[in-house]
C-alpha cells in the first residue's frame, strides 16, 4: 500500500438501504457492502420511515464490519469518512450520520458530507475517469435532473422535475395496475413483454426547456384504466407498461439529446435507481451509438441503485478540495445540490 493511496470510507443511509464501501484514489472499489431492506417494505407498498431508520440502527455495525474485513484496512488507513448528508429521509439520514461522526471523533478521521445525487453522479467515475464538459441524467425515485458540470464538483441544474418524478410515476402507476412494491423493475419486465398501443401524452413544456413533468402521465394512466374497467374493457397489463415506459423514455431521451447538443458535452452520464431501467438503457445506447461527438456512460446495474462506493467516490471530490464537516454536521432532508 503506498503512503499517498486514498482511502475513503463511504456511508449511505438516505433511504432503504444500509451501505458502507470504500474507495481508493477516488475510482477503484476496495470493498462494498449493501443491506436491502426491501422485503420488511414490501407488505406496505413503500418505504416506511420509521421502519428503515430501525434497520439502519440494526445493521450499521453489522455492514461496518464486513466492509472494513472485505477491505483487509484498519481505521488507521483511512483518509476520511463521507457520509450522505442529504436529501432523504431525515430519520434514515442521521442514523447514518451520527454513526460517521461517531467513527470520526473516535479515530481522529475528517468527516465530510456529500449529496446523494452528487454521489449517483460520481458512481460513473467508478466505471470511467470522468471528461469534463460532461451532462449527468440522473433518474431515479425522488429526482428526475439534466446536470452539467465544468469541473469536478461543479454541478449546475439545467432541467429537472416540475412535479413527480420518474420513478416515482413509476411506482404509482405499478400500484395502479396491481403490481408489487418496487414498481420499476416490474414495469420494465412488463414492458418489454408488451405493445405501446395506448396513446399516452408527452410533456414537452416550453420550448427549449429541459424541464420535466410526468404527473400528467401518471394521471393520463390511472384515468385511461379506470374508463376502460367502466365499459368493461380488460386492458393487458403488459401493454399499458410498454405504453407508459414509452411515453417516459421518449422524453427523457430526447430532452437529453437536445442538451447534449446545446452544451458540446464530451461525455454523458446515467446515474440513479430508474439507471438500471433496460429500457431507458436501450433507448440511450441507440439514440447515441452512432455519435462520435459524445461519449455514453452507464454503471452496472450494482452502481445504479443506493450504494456507499458512490458516495465514497463523490466524497473523494469533496475531500481533495479541502472541504470538512464538523461534528455539528445533521440531516439536510431536502438538501440542494451545489458546487463544492
Amino acid at each position: 500500500m503506498s503512503q499517498t493511496d486514498q482511502y475513503i470510507l463511504g456511508i449511505e443511509t438516505s433511504c432503504d438501504e444500509t451501505a458502507a464501501a470504500i474507495v481508493k484514489n477516488g475510482r477503484e472499489i476496495v470493498a462494498n457492502v449493501v443491506a436491502s431492506q426491501i422485503e420488511s417494505h414490501k407488505r406496505f407498498g413503500g418505504v416506511v420511515p420509521e421502519i428503515a431508520s430501525r434497520h439502519h440502527v440494526e445493521q450499521l455495525t453489522i455492514v461496518f464490519e464486513e466492509t472494513m474485513k472485505q477491505a483487509n484496512l484498519s481505521f488507521e488507513d483511512i483518509s476520511a469518512i463521507a457520509v450522505t448528508e442529504g436529501p432523504g429521509l431525515v430519520g434514515a439520514l442521521l442514523t447514518g450520520i451520527n454513526a460517521a461522526k461517531a467513527l470520526a471523533f473516535s479515530h481522529s478521521i475528517p468527516l465530510v458530507g456529500v449529496h446523494h445525487i452528487a454521489g449517483h453522479i460520481y458512481a460513473n467515475r467508478l466505471v470511467q475517469e470522468l471528461e469534463f464538459p460532461l451532462l449527468a441524467l440522473v433518474v431515479s425515485g425522488g429526482h428526475t435532473e439534466l446536470v452539467y458540470m465544468e469541473d469536478h464538483g461543479n454541478f449546475r441544474v439545467i432541467g429537472e422535475t416540475l412535479d413527480d418524478a420518474a420513478g416515482e410515476a413509476y411506482d404509482k402507476v405499478a400500484r395502479t395496475i396491481g403490481l408489487p412494491y418496487p414498481g420499476g423493475p416490474h414495469i420494465d419486465r412488463l414492458a418489454h413483454e408488451g405493445q405501446a398501443t395506448i396513446d399516452l401524452p408527452r410533456a414537452w413544456l416550453s420550448e427549449g426547456s429541459f424541464d420535466f413533468s410526468f404527473s400528467g402521465l401518471k394521471s393520463a394512466v390511472i384515468n385511461t384504466l379506470h374508463n376502460a374497467k367502466q365499459k368493461g374493457i380488460e386492458l393487458d397489463p403488459k401493454d399499458v407498461a410498454a405504453s407508459f415506459q414509452a411515453s417516459v423514455v421518449d422524453v427523457l431521451v430526447t430532452k437529453t439529446a437536445q442538451a447534449v447538443d446545446k452544451y458540446k458535452v464530451k461525455q454523458l452520464l446515467l446515474a440513479g435507481g430508474v439507471a438500471a431501467n433496460k429500457g431507458l438503457r436501450t433507448a440511450l445506447e441507440k439514440e447515441f451509438s452512432t455519435r462520435e461527438d459524445v461519449e455514453l456512460i452507464i454503471p452496472p446495474l450494482s452502481l445504479c441503485t443506493d450504494n456507499a462506493a458512490m458516495i465514497a467516490a463523490a466524497g473523494s471530490i469533496v475531500f481533495d478540495k479541502g472541504v470538512r464537516s464538523d461534528l455539528a454536521l445533521n440531516a439536510n432532508p431536502g438538501l440542494e445540490l451545489s458546487s463544492y
